[in-house]
């Protein structure tokens, strides 16, 4: 990162000119927001996957926090598109975030002052090399937050207290991925991950009920899979349809399409990565990587 361009309130600027103070406000207390966004190799070209969508939700993201960000939307689009052409990236994850850059103990974010980052850094996969061979999760204690506590649907820093916490849960346990459950015990999602079942071909998924973040590659499946003619239903999930699916898979943007082979011990299916969340993760790959023509929208090309 030392050698890094990021964009900074409105500029661009070396990731290691910028600071902030130590009492700031969203260091303290988890009230920066942020998204989380890939750019693909597609044939010497940064192909950034559905970048109007993941602004759209940075914006409301800012709206249900009451943060003014001082950039409408075409400014912090840009300067997203800047960082990844400034560092001469192909590939990458992308991090626009907004915090309450205050020096202060104070709560009350009414007055202080907002600012805008891009940082952009190389990146691979999520699970590394255990992701092609499937990860095994552990269904944790931890309950997905939910609408009643904290608005879900803004990607909050502090929601994600919530991920740490059912990430440390499964990793002590030995497992590769937590699984969290709503208040009422049915399948929420990852700590950072939307999640799948595949079962007599169709595909089920937690649906808004379960207080999940909804998730642009979640949604992006969806539209795939009917292109598949794989069907897809949205509703509540009950912890023991993890045991007895056929296949089972996480998305997100940085874990793209991973298989869940093993939950709570019990191997799912025949403990491998499934066809159909192969096929799925395939056609997946070949949209973000730009072999897609039909979903050509989806990408913003950064030459």
């Amino acid at each position: 990162m030392e050698n890094s361009k990021i964009w900074f309130d409105g500029r661009i600027a070396d990731y290691n000119e910028v600071k902030v103070p130590l009492l700031t406000h969203s260091l303290q207390y988890g009230t920066g927001i942020f998204e989380g966004i890939r750019a693909y190799d597609a044939g010497g070209s940064a192909a950034i996957f559905r970048l109007d969508e993941h602004v759209d939700r940075f914006l409301k993201s800012a709206r249900i926090y009451r943060m003014n960000l001082g950039f409408n939307r075409e400014e912090i689009r840009q300067g997203i598109v800047d960082v990844v052409r400034e560092n001469g990236y192909k590939a990458c994850y992308i991090r626009p975030f907004a915090f309450f850059n205050d020096d202060s103990i104070s709560l009350q974010t009414k007055g202080k002052k907002v600012s805008v980052a891009v940082v952009a850094v190389p990146y691979n996969n999520y699970f590394g090399e255990t992701s092609g061979k499937g990860v095994s999760c552990k269904v944790v204690g931890w309950r997905r937050i939910n609408s009643d506590i904290l608005p879900i649907q803004a990607k909050a820093s502090g929601n994600y207290l919530n991920s740490v916490a059912a990430i440390g849960e499964a990793d002590a346990a030995g497992f590769d991925e937590a699984i969290l459950l709503t208040k009422n015990g049915f399948i929420a999602e990852g700590p950072g991950e939307n999640i799948f079942l595949v079962k007599d071909g169709k595909l089920l998924t937690p649906g808004l009920e379960a207080d999940i973040l909804f998730g642009i590659t979640r949604f992006s499946l969806i539209e795939l899979a009917g292109k598949l003619g794989i069907e897809v239903t949205e509703r509540q999930v009950h912890r023991d349809e993890l045991y007895t699916c056929d296949e089972a898979f996480f998305c997100g943007t940085a874990a793209e399409v991973t298989p869940i082979v093993n939950v709570d011990g019990i191997p799912i299916g025949d403990g491998k990565p499934g066809k159909i969340t192969e096929k799925i993760g395939k056609t997946f790959m070949d949209v973000v990587s730009g072999k897609e023509m039909e979903y050509s929208g989806w990408i913003t090309t950064v030459r």
